[in-house]
């Protein structure tokens, strides 16, 4: 399967139901009352986490998701069926912005999850709600409220407590196959890992814990070189980074340098990245190269504080007390908060009803989520609809905000897909 962890999807909840005017009509039954019914609620359409998915690849075959739209009304006051939601089953570890505006819209990092990304519209309401002791016969009914229609960009994280890093050909799929159930691909050339791969570690009497395969990083990889950011953004999740150096491969004159490249482009590409735990697996101790240049590698990076360990992938030396010790760093190390960097803590935020902007010379555009639901829902081919529509104007505070605007008889105002002239807001 392919591995997309990035992918634009159009999403829409369903539209409400139309309420409908209608009276009863019964035998022995003299004036018989408004009985139009409500239409249905339209569709929510939620995102919910599964483990059975490890890519974003099924979403890249269709771009487009609707949830249903609720049914109109009916007669003798039956409310019109509610549309059936719809429920898009992403991996553990996806982000849900939105496209347009770049924020953060679902943070989906547990099994199980579920979120309502659009809600369905609110189904109209049908004449039998309009009846009053003095409008008894009312011949008004709403339209349904439109669904919401949102462009999202969806991004996967993986979620892993162990994070592995290093150069092409550290060994970094040779020691996670040693260690855990995953089966990456294994071969002697540059790049071997093209998709991040995890696997579940249980050392023997400590607890079990997730270790993830970052494919290969090399110097440059923060602006694009390699596979540049592609894979960077996923080391964001883990809890501690297990950096392993081919000990066979390093240059007697700088014996921290294929170490410090690594580190170089974690820092360029976040600095709460590039402070996270590290611990230092010197790979591939069976070969004889590894054991002579061992000891002076470890005595460098101790000296900086850096705890270092001597494995082999191939033949699991030194692995066990590697995983003993990983297992006790996770006990006292909390899990990271995944979303406090995204979100803004308010306590309360006033929404205004409704924002007037001009456009050019006659023609102003009226905006807001309370108005432009109004103007969705009213029926223009009522007389009755046109006159509550006014009179909510009122009520909102509208028709006063016109009066104070340089704005002529003929001025056009636009609210949502409706346009209206300057005059019509005051017959």
């Amino acid at each position: 399967m392919k591995f997309v962890d990035e992918v634009t999807v159009q999403v829409s909840s369903g539209n409400g139901g139309n309420g409908i005017v209608a009276f009863r009509r019964e035998k022995f039954v003299p004036l018989g009352g408004p009985a139009g019914g409500d239409g249905g609620r339209g569709g929510d359409l939620i995102f919910e986490a599964t483990d059975d998915l490890t890519t974003l690849y099924e979403l890249s075959f269709t771009r487009i998701y609707k949830a249903e739209d609720g049914g109109n009304g009916q007669q003798k006051n039956m409310a019109g069926a509610n549309g059936k939601d719809l429920t898009i089953k992403v991996p553990v570890g996806t982000l849900v912005y939105d496209l347009e505006s770049g924020q953060l819209l679902v943070d989906l990092d547990q099994k199980g999850q579920k979120e309502i990304v659009a809600r369905g519209g609110r189904g109209g309401w049908g004449n039998a709600r309009f009846a009053t002791s003095v409008r008894r016969t009312p011949r008004i009914a709403e339209k349904g409220e439109p669904g919401q229609n949102l462009m999202l960009r969806l991004e996967l994280k993986l979620l892993a407590d162990v994070g592995l890093v290093g150069l092409p050909n550290a060994g970094k799929s040779t020691f996670l196959r040693s260690v855990s159930n995953a089966r990456p691909k294994v071969a002697d050339y540059p790049f071997t890992t093209l998709t991040p791969s995890l696997g579940i570690v249980k050392p023997e009497g400590l607890p079990s814990f997730c270790m993830a395969d970052i494919p290969g990083l090399i110097e440059g990889a923060h602006s694009g070189s390699g596979l540049g950011v592609q894979f960077l953004r996923h080391i964001e999740r883990t809890r501690i980074l297990l950096h392993l150096v081919d000990v066979s491969q390093l240059d007697m004159e700088d014996i921290t340098k294929n170490y410090e490249i690594i580190m170089a482009e974690l820092a360029e590409f976040s600095e709460e990245l590039a402070a996270k735990p590290v611990v230092v697996a010197a790979n591939k101790m069976d070969l004889p190269d590894s054991r002579e240049l061992f000891p002076e590698f470890k005595e460098a990076l101790e000296a900086r504080g850096v705890k270092v360990f001597a494995v082999s992938g191939a033949t699991h030396e030194g692995v066990d007390d590697l995983l003993k010790f990983l297992s006790g760093c996770l006990k006292e190390l909390r899990a990271p908060d995944l979303t406090a960097a995204n979100e803004e803590e308010k306590l309360y935020e006033f929404i205004e009803p409704f924002a007037i902007e001009e456009e050019g010379e006659g023609r102003w555009l009226v905006s807001g989520p309370e108005i432009e639901r109004l103007v969705a829902m009213t029926d223009f081919t009522s007389d009755e609809a046109i006159g509550i529509f006014r009179q909510k104007l009122r009520k909102i505070g509208f028709v006063d905000e016109l009066s104070r605007l340089d704005a002529g008889e003929d001025d056009i105002f636009s609210i949502g897909d409706m346009e209206f002239a300057y005059r019509e807001f005051f017959d």
